[in-house]
């Protein structure tokens, strides 16, 4: 079976910096590519990064130059790097594990329980 497990959300004033951490216990993280998402109240979930397992990355729009995704396969870890947040960064974060790239289709997978992240001052 595989876990994630997610960690490194907090509350953080606007214009702040956050990094979550993603630990994928699986015995060949090297194949999976592995995706961030966020649920705000009342709103769907939507992607906010994604990396393949050759290293490539997809973002979502709303992040693109704010946020940094990043792989370390030695530790089977998974980095959101994220800058110049802003209040409407402010949601639960996902960790989502998964054998493909489809990052539009979010039911899909293997998902972590959560961080909350909140941007407030």
């Amino acid at each position: 079976q595989v876990q994630l497990v997610e960690s490194g959300g907090g509350l953080v004033q606007p214009g702040g910096s956050l990094r979550l951490s993603c630990v994928v216990s699986v015995r060949t993280f090297g194949i999976w590519s592995v995706g961030w998402y966020r649920q705000a109240p009342g709103k769907q979930r939507e992607l906010v990064a994604g990396i393949s397992l050759s290293g490539n990355t997809n973002y979502g729009d709303s992040v693109k130059g704010r946020f940094t995704i990043s792989r370390d396969n030695a530790k089977n870890t998974v980095f959101l790097e994220m800058n110049s947040l802003k209040p409407e960064d402010t949601a639960v974060y996902y960790c989502n594990g998964r054998l493909d790239s489809d990052w539009h289709i979010t039911d899909r997978g293997f998902w972590g329980q959560g961080t909350q992240v909140t941007v407030s001052s």
